[in-house]
């Protein structure tokens, strides 16, 4: 599996910061090439995506959620991929955030696309959108402050 780590900083308290990036739905608003995200219970999800210029589809699993610590996933079924957000709270008003995504480029297109660095690029494209999003609104479109520990997965 290919990995790509992305860190940034971002002008809002863990707890805004955290919250937003509980709201999979609104990944679409931030994340490149994501067209939808259907959040089916708790720690399952269905995403839909424009992936080197074609469609994908894939479910994921939240394997471990600690409120305003992290959330970890993996696919289940569809595109191959994992990873892991951070969140770090620098201050009362300033958070870092980690990404790290693991995936399994598909084919001779993805190998090419991930060889020229292109969902390197995407990935701090969607970091950045985030960042942007957050800021601009100063507060989360909602919450989720649940737990999930990987002995309680169904």
């Amino acid at each position: 599996m290919r990995q790509i780590e992305k860190t940034i900083e971002v002008d809002c308290p863990v707890g805004t910061v955290y919250n937003q990036w509980t709201q999979f739905e609104d990944f679409p608003k931030f994340m490149a090439g994501v067209k939808s995200v259907r959040q089916l219970d708790d720690t399952h999800l269905h995403w839909q995506a424009e992936v080197w210029g074609k469609d994908e589809a894939w479910d994921a699993e939240i394997t471990e959620q600690t409120p305003d610590t992290r959330i970890s996933w993996k696919s289940v079924a569809g595109a191959k991929n994992a990873g892991t957000v951070r969140f770090e709270p620098l201050g009362p008003e300033r958070t870092r955030v980690r990404l790290a995504l693991a995936y399994e480029p598909e084919g001779v297109v993805e190998n090419l696309g991930n060889m020229l660095g292109i969902m390197e690029s995407q990935v701090q494209s969607s970091v950045d959108d985030f960042k942007k999003f957050i800021e601009s609104r100063g507060q989360a479109t909602g919450a989720w402050r649940g737990e999930v520990h990987d002995s309680q997965r169904t």
